[in-house]
Order: structure tokens, then C-alpha cells, then sequence
């Protein structure tokens, strides 16, 4: 029994780490979309629309808060039957932007519908039952030896990048990297002609 306990876990473990990292790219855009749209909800037709879906009851709020999912799920299929048609950058292009319009959509609608829709109580108990999961898939992720080599990397570079700006902020950037700026942009003006 403990060796198939043993071949399950290890089986299912890449499938884990596949899914928490779709979780944390899919909470990363939920993040980007929702500080888009506060940006949006500055224009005054817009803040009065967001009073009116605050005010609404757990049923409507619910319909609104499914309404992006199933307006851009055809626009989705679409994009796959073009895929299918031999048009793969258009239909990957369409639904790379459907799933970040619709991601910046849900995400507002979601702060907006919040207090609502955990007035139904199976709601509540999903959202509660998702967060638990996925808080343990994440942070299983986060245990694991690539991550922490993953992270080191991005701490590396984000190390690089800090001492560059502030080496060019002082105007003391060395040679080599001026060179290579001065090479780029030669390049795209002869590219432009």
C-alpha cells in the first residue's frame, strides 16, 4: 500500500507543480487587471457603474460576475478554430489578450461583488476550499529546490538591474554597455530605412 501511496504522489507531483504555477501566473495577472481597471474606474461613467454593481443583491451580483466569462468564451473558440485554420498567431494573439481583458474584468468585478456573493453560503465555502488548496499547492511549489533556484536567479538579476540603473543614474555606466545601446540603435534606424 505504501508503495502505491509512493508511485501516486510522485506521478501526481509535476501536475502540482504545473497547476501552482498557473496559479501564481493567473494571480499575477489577476493583480495587473485589477490595477488597470481601478485606472479605469477614475472616469466618471465608470465610478457610477461600479456604485451600481456594489449595490446589488448575491443573485445579480453572481450573473455579473460570470458576465466576462461568457461573453469572451466564444471569442475563445474563435480564436482556437483559427488556430485549427492554420492562423496560429492570430489565434493566439486573440486569446492571449481575451485572458487578460477577461482576467482585468473578473478581478474588478470581483472586488466589487465580493461582499455579496459571500452572502451565499456555497460560495463562501468554494472560496474557502479554493484559497486552502491552492495556499498548499503554492506553497509545495515554493518548497521545491527549482524554485528557490528560480528565485535566486530572479534576485540575481533584479541585483544586476538596480546596480546598473544606479550607475546610470550617477553617469557612471562603464563602456561595454553603452557600446551595445549605441549598437542597438544603429541597428533599428538602418532597419527603418
Amino acid at each position: 500500500m505504501k508503495r502505491l501511496y509512493t508511485f501516486r504522489r510522485r506521478l501526481f507531483a509535476p501536475l502540482v507543480y504545473l497547476a501552482a504555477l498557473f496559479l501564481i501566473f493567473e494571480e499575477w495577472l489577476w493583480d495587473a487587471g485589477a490595477r488597470l481597471m481601478i485606472r479605469l474606474s477614475a472616469f466618471p461613467p465608470f465610478r457610477a457603474l461600479e456604485r451600481l454593481i456594489c449595490g446589488l443583491g448575491p443573485a445579480a451580483a453572481m450573473a455579473v460576475f460570470l458576465l466576462p466569462a461568457l461573453m469572451l468564451f466564444p471569442v475563445k473558440l474563435l480564436a482556437l478554430f483559427a488556430m485549427a485554420r492554420g492562423h496560429a498567431i492570430m489565434g493566439l494573439s486573440v486569446f492571449v489578450l481575451a485572458k487578460i481583458a477577461g482576467a482585468a474584468a473578473v478581478a474588478r468585478l470581483y472586488t466589487l461583488t465580493r461582499p455579496s456573493l459571500l452572502k451565499l453560503r456555497w460560495f463562501a465555502w468554494l472560496q474557502g476550499r479554493f484559497l486552502a488548496v491552492k495556499e498548499r499547492w503554492v506553497a509545495r511549489l515554493k518548497a521545491s529546490a527549482a524554485w528557490r533556484a528560480y528565485r535566486a536567479l530572479v534576485d540575481s538579476v533584479r541585483e544586476r538591474l538596480r546596480r546598473w540603473r544606479a550607475g546610470w543614474r550617477r553617469g557612471r555606466l562603464s563602456a561595454r554597455p553603452m557600446r551595445v545601446l549605441r549598437r542597438f540603435s544603429a541597428f533599428w534606424r538602418m532597419r527603418r530605412r
